[in-house]
């Protein structure tokens, strides 16, 4: 019977990359000359650690970061910078979350959307990773467009189509 398998991964390399490219990017902005600005990446945690000088500065270092990744091919619905941002001192910090693996609950609205559609397909929740196993690849192909015209917010990969 053909499967195929729902994820939420995030690359670390190319977030290491989007990163790196942000963080030449800035110091070579002459809006960001003379600033304090760190960028540090937490590679187990998939967790970036932002420092600017104001929260303008701060705003403006999260578009160029959420560019960088998206052109490195990370989607924007990756980073989760909904947390706000503190004052300490003359520093602003601000830690952006990086979703990597799909979410119990985000899980659960994937299945039951699929479902809700009355397509002839089975779908199992195994871990991080939901998978659809049906009797004809066009019920499959469905599925996928169903998920990516669904609007859940999350980056979704489809992989592992096995005949």
């Amino acid at each position: 019977m053909p499967s195929f398998e729902i994820v939420s991964k995030v690359d670390a390399q190319a977030l290491d990359n989007a990163v790196n490219v942000t963080s030449k990017e800035i110091t070579n902005r002459f809006d960001f000359k003379d600033s304090h600005v760190v960028i540090d990446i937490d590679r187990k945690n998939f967790v970036i650690k932002l420092e600017t000088d104001d929260d303008m500065k701060m705003r403006q270092l999260i578009d160029v970061l959420i560019s960088r990744a998206h052109k490195q091919g990370i989607a924007p619905e990756a980073f989760d910078a909904s947390k706000e941002g503190v004052q300490s001192g003359k520093v602003w910090k601000k830690e952006v979350k990086v979703r990597n693996g799909l979410a119990q609950e985000d899980a659960k609205k994937i299945v039951k959307m699929i479902k809700d559609a009355g397509l002839k397909v089975q779908a199992s929740i195994n871990d991080d990773l939901v998978r659809v196993t049906g009797k004809k690849i066009d019920d499959l192909q469905s599925v996928i467009q169903l998920c990516r015209s669904g609007n859940l917010g999350i980056p979704l990969q489809y992989v592992n189509m096995r005949d």
